[in-house]
């Protein structure tokens, strides 16, 4: 299989919202799960495109019930209570460190690895989802870890 880029989303990381590295991760996040890929793509698109969740403030107030509801719509029928405590707990911490994350890597040229230790500690962050988001993401953060536009 073909893996998924953040192209093929519809995702830009240099766009205007500046949430093109947030909907990158939520989409790894949910492609990295033991799930087919199109149900992570049908999940991804329902919860940025249909329901508007096109922001980690956004996803973190998500009610659980309708973040149970959406994953469930995509497929996610056997991990829905358990994605959706995971999302918005994502949501919570990506909303409150994302941005002071990236403006280090941009300011004080601390290292990826200091980035990628920092997603590894949110739940359901694993390997493989670091794995899939490093994949696009990795040329965005050395361009702001070196001070590069």
């Amino acid at each position: 299989m073909i893996p998924v880029t953040a192209a093929d989303l519809g995702i830009e990381f240099g766009d205007a919202s500046g949430h093109g590295f947030y909907k990158w991760l939520l989409a790894s996040f949910l492609i990295g799960k033991r799930i087919r890929s199109s149900a992570a793509i049908e999940a991804y698109r329902n919860l940025v495109d249909q329901h508007g969740l096109d922001t980690p403030e956004k996803l973190a107030h998500c009610p659980h019930r309708d973040l149970v509801r959406i994953l469930g719509q995509a497929g996610y029928a056997r991990y829905d209570e358990s994605t959706a405590k995971r999302l918005h707990a994502l949501g919570i911490g990506v909303s409150q460190e994302l941005d002071v994350q990236l403006n280090t890597l941009r300011k004080n040229g601390i290292a990826v690895s200091s980035f990628r230790e920092w997603l590894l500690a949110f739940d359901g962050v694993g390997p493989k989802t670091l794995e899939i988001f490093m994949r696009e993401a990795a040329a965005m953060l050395e361009h702001r870890s070196t001070g590069e536009s």
